[in-house]
């Protein structure tokens, strides 16, 4: 897949082009949806399907007191869209000055670029530029005047509700990983990064990747069995998310640490994406490392006897 990070770089690819234009946090059935619409038109057409997103999600540059945790970092989702096939993505920064840029500025901007554009893609309720004024109907009313089409994709259903990111953040929340998976048509995964822990894990007999993952929405807090991709690899362990009552003194920090079985390698800096296979127990304070030490003992061959 060939990434773009520039609206100019559009004059590059062999037209006519076809944009999916959305933030696509989750990549979700919805997302999908509007993706795979601008792909089979270009195909039609003989032309180029580009995928455009941002970077990062524009709540967290508009409202960061307000933002919501998110689905996937933007690395987990450039990922996530080339798995579907994607040949070419346009990541735009959003920032305050691309905040600021009228939509009708923007959608010219991609019109002149293009050679030519052919049609613009989005779901219907998407709404984009300064003061989010650009809706489905400017699209329209634009298309009219510079020449290229629109589709509004309307909403994707399943587990008996519209699929949305926000809907899928809550099923989450809840540990609800069904109906996450019936909106995302695909597993719950988070996508972290190993980082330097206290080593305490290793001390007492459980090495444990500490992963910082970036900004993701996290389950509830518990032991969970679970099966980690490193390198193109599948492999089994035991998560522990929340804020170590056993270890912590102090103010508690959530944290996600992940025991990998029967591997020891050194892995700091290098990405992880987990997927939470099975609820093993609540988060909870023993008397001392011994008994922890036991509990996770107990812990890991529970889920090694698990399925996938």
């Amino acid at each position: 897949m060939r990434i773009l990070r520039s609206i100019p770089e559009l004059a590059l690819i062999p037209g006519p082009v076809f944009l999916a234009i959305g933030v696509f946090d989750g990549v979700h059935l919805g997302h999908q949806a509007v993706i795979s619409t601008a792909a089979r038109d270009a195909e039609a057409a003989g032309g180029t399907a580009v995928v455009v997103t941002f970077d990062p999600h524009p709540a967290k540059v508009l409202r960061p007191e307000q933002s919501k945790r998110l689905l996937t970092a933007t690395e987990h989702k450039i990922a996530l869209i080339r798995e579907l096939g994607v040949s070419h993505l346009l990541v735009l920064k959003f920032d305050r000055e691309f905040a600021a840029t009228p939509a009708e500025e923007f959608v010219r901007q991609l019109a002149e670029a293009a050679r030519p554009l052919r049609e613009i893609c989005v779901g219907q309720e998407w709404s984009f530029g300064k003061n989010r004024s650009g809706n489905l109907a400017l699209l329209k009313e634009l298309g009219a005047k510079l020449g290229f089409n629109v589709v509004g994709v309307e909403p994707v259903s399943a587990a008996g509700a519209v699929v949305s990111s926000t809907a899928i953040r809550r099923a989450i929340e809840a540990g609800d990983f069904a109906t996450a998976k019936q909106m995302l048509g695909r597993e719950y995964t988070i996508l972290g990064t190993v980082k330097s822990g206290s080593q305490l894990g290793r001390s007492i007999g459980f090495p444990t990747a500490n992963l910082s993952a970036h900004n993701e929405q996290f389950p509830p807090d518990g032991v969970y069995a679970a099966e980690a991709r490193l390198d193109g690899k599948s492999l089994r362990g035991v998560i522990n998310l929340g804020v170590r009552p056993t270890v912590t003194s102090g103010s508690p920090v959530r944290v996600l640490e992940l025991h990998l079985f029967d591997f020891d390698r050194d892995i700091y800096g290098s990405d992880i994406e987990v997927r939470f296979l099975h609820f093993l127990r609540p988060e909870q304070k023993f008397e001392n490392l011994d008994a922890l030490r036991a509990q996770i003992a107990r812990d890991a061959e529970s889920a090694r006897g698990m399925a996938p």
